[in-house]
C-alpha cells in the first residue's frame, strides 16, 4: 500500500489562529444580497444548543445516486431550539459603505432573566422620530430555562430581516416586539442552512497536532515532535504563518454551508437514557444532516444559505433512540 504524503495540514485562511472573542458567533448577512432580496419580510437567522448526534434511515429520492430508490442511513445532529424572544429593534443607515446605528426601540415587559446579561431600562422607552434609516434588525435573546441546558442567563444577539422595502421591515419588527420567535416561522424542513459556531476548544497544542507535520526520527535533535527548521537564515526572522509552531488550537469561529435540515419537530426528543452529556430535548428541535462545529450544549447559529440550494425534504423511516450510554 503507498505511504500516505501530507506536507502541510494548516491553513492561513484563518489567522491569526487564536480564541474566539466570545463563546457563539455572530452572524453578519447585509452584504448577502441573495438572502435578503426577498419581497417579504421575515427573520433569516435563527439559534439553538447543540445536544448531540444520532442516526435516521430514509429513502434515496436522488435520481443519479448508486442507491437511488434504497433505503440508506446517516448520521444527523440533534439541535435544541427552545423559541427566542424579541425585545427590541435596531434601526440602521447605511452611509460611505458603512452601517451606523441611529436608534434602539426597547419592549415594555421584559424578562427578568435579560437583567443577567443587560442592564435594563428604569424608565420607559420614549418615542421619537428616527428620520431615514436603510436597514432594520430584530434584538433577541434565547430562553435556556425551556431547552435541556442547566443555565439561567440568555444570550442575545441581532437578526437580520429580509426584505427590500426598510419601512416593511419595520413594520414587521413592530409587530413582532415583545413576541416569541418560533423555528418554524424562520426555516423548514428540506431546506438548506449555513452553520456558524464557536468549535471545541483544545488548549494550547504542539506542531504535530496543531498542523499535522511528521513525527521525526529518533535521532534528529533529540527531540521527536518539533518542527525540522525556523526558515532560512536571510531574512533573519520566524516569518509569520509560515512556519508550524505550537500554540491554541480549537475555540475558534468556523462556518460550514449548505447543512440540510431533515426534521424539524416539537415534540421534544430524547435517546434510551437521555443524550450524553446533555439530557432531554423537552420542546421545539431541529434535525440537520451530518455533524455541525461546536461541543454539545454550545450555542450554535444559523441563516439561510447564501449558496445555491434545492429544497429537498426527506422521506424518513427510521430515528433511532438507542441508548448512547
Amino acid at each position: 500500500m503507498a505511504k500516505g504524503h501530507k506536507p502541510k495540514a494548516g491553513s492561513r485562511a484563518y489567522w491569526p489562529k487564536k480564541r474566539a472573542k466570545r463563546i457563539y458567533p455572530r452572524l453578519r448577512v447585509a452584504g448577502s444580497i441573495s438572502i435578503k432580496s426577498s419581497e417579504e419580510a421575515r427573520p433569516i437567522v435563527f439559534a439553538g444548543y447543540k445536544a448531540g448526534m444520532t442516526h435516521i434511515s430514509y429513502n434515496d429520492n436522488r435520481k443519479d445516486s448508486a442507491t437511488s430508490g434504497q433505503e440508506i442511513s446517516k448520521g444527523v445532529t440533534i439541535v435544541d431550539c427552545p423559541p427566542l424572544v424579541v425585545f427590541g429593534i435596531k434601526l440602521y443607515r447605511k452611509a460611505l459603505g458603512k452601517y451606523s446605528d441611529i436608534g434602539t426601540i426597547l419592549a415594555e415587559n421584559l424578562k427578568q432573566d435579560l437583567s443577567r446579561k443587560l442592564s435594563l431600562p428604569k424608565k420607559k422607552h420614549e418615542k421619537r422620530e428616527y428620520g431615514d434609516f436603510t436597514d432594520v434588525r430584530l434584538l433577541v435573546h434565547t430562553q435556556p430555562r425551556e431547552s435541556g441546558v442547566s443555565k439561567k442567563k440568555p444570550e442575545v444577539f441581532e437578526l437580520d430581516v429580509s426584505g427590500k422595502d426598510p419601512k416593511q421591515k419595520f413594520g414587521y419588527a413592530k409587530e413582532r416586539l415583545g413576541k416569541i420567535l418560533d423555528i418554524t416561522e424562520v426555516f423548514e424542513e428540506g431546506e438548506y442552512v449555513d452553520v456558524k459556531a464557536v468549535d471545541k476548544g483544545k488548549g494550547y497544542q504542539g506542531p504535530v497536532k496543531r498542523f499535522g507535520i511528521v513525527i521525526r526520527s529518533r535521532k534528529n535533535k533529540g527531540k521527536r515532535r518539533h518542527v525540522g527548521t525556523m526558515g532560512p537564515v536571510t531574512p533573519g526572522r520566524v516569518l509569520p504563518g509560515k512556519i508550524p509552531q505550537a500554540g491554541q488550537l480549537g475555540f475558534q469561529t468556523r462556518t460550514e454551508y449548505n447543512k440540510r435540515i431533515v426534521k424539524i419537530g416539537n415534540e421534544g426528543f430524547s435517546a434510551k437514557g437521555g443524550i450524553v452529556n446533555y439530557g432531554v430535548v423537552p420542546k421545539s428541535y431541529m434535525m440537520v444532516e451530518g455533524s455541525i462545529p461546536g461541543p454539545r450544549k454550545r450555542l450554535i447559529m444559523f441563516r439561510k444559505a447564501i449558496r445555491k440550494g434545492i429544497k429537498e425534504p426527506l422521506e424518513i423511516t427510521h430515528i433511532s433512540k438507542e441508548s448512547q450510554q
